[in-house]
């Protein structure tokens, strides 16, 4: 069953506009555990956390936060099981098909980060339409992680600003951090203001390691497929609470 958004429609009193994230990254673990004590298949948490994730993109509209990130599959993750990678891909694609009509009313953009070539060539040619349809659209930037693993992209980086250099096309002096991130996957993107992991696990798993430099962690013992508005609400109360001095001493 598709959560209710009828609560917490529009921005609890307790939390103070100007002080909102702009971008959220989340890290949904849990889907498999979750479904394992309902005494379902692990795939079955997956395709609930889609519901919980939908939920989610359009509170971030609600509320005003204009950008959301999350992580839906990892390099590391093509050593699960077999049949729920390909659960996995195939859900995806069917994801992608029935949403992209809303997404569009919504006035949501797409974006894929990742190693696309590796994906099924059915799928791939879903996130290509599903990108460029929503290109245009402007109240939330959603940013799905997929095939990706933040080592890897620095790596990737690194080559393409290593072969530039050797085609004389930039100096050594010329390599800073601005163009270092134009060089991710996510050049253009604003760096993640606040991590939300669900599930209590207190790791980062690869996910975003540079742009995540100074990114405040919220961490919750809740499964992603029950993760709702109140929990949201509840990871930025916490985050409303930080003193973000991104290194340095307030006077």
């Amino acid at each position: 069953m598709v959560k209710s958004t009828s609560l917490l429609a529009t921005l609890p009193s307790d939390l103070e506009r100007d002080r909102l994230p702009r971008h959220v990254a989340v890290i949904m673990d849990g889907n498999g555990r979750w479904a394992k004590q309902q005494g379902m298949p692990r795939v079955m948490g997956h395709r609930r956390g889609v519901d919980s994730l939908r939920d989610l993109l359009r509170c971030c509209k609600d509320w005003g936060i204009p950008a959301l990130t999350a992580y839906a599959f990892s390099t590391e993750n093509w050593g699960r099981p077999s049949h729920e990678v390909d659960f996995l891909m195939t859900l995806f694609e069917q994801v992608l098909r029935r949403e992209l009509a809303e997404m569009m009313a919504e006035n949501v953009r797409i974006r894929f980060v990742g190693n696309l070539d590796a994906l099924p060539p059915s799928l791939q040619a879903e996130i290509s339409r599903s990108m460029n349809d929503t290109k245009n659209n402007q109240d939330v930037e959603f940013t799905v992680a997929t095939n990706y693993g933040g080592r890897q992209e620095i790596i990737q980086a690194c080559r393409a600003i290593a072969q530039k250099v050797q085609q004389g096309q930039i100096s050594l002096d010329q390599i800073d951090e601005n163009l270092f991130e134009q060089h991710l996957y996510t050049s253009g993107l604003s760096n993640p203001d606040l991590l939300i992991r669900t599930s209590g696990e207190m790791r980062i798993s690869n996910f975003l390691l540079w742009q995540m430099a100074y990114s405040e962690i919220y961490v919750t013992q809740t499964a992603w497929p029950d993760f709702d508005r109140e929990a949201f609400h509840q990871a930025l109360l916490n985050y409303q609470t930080r003193d973000r001095r991104f290194g340095k001493v307030k006077n």
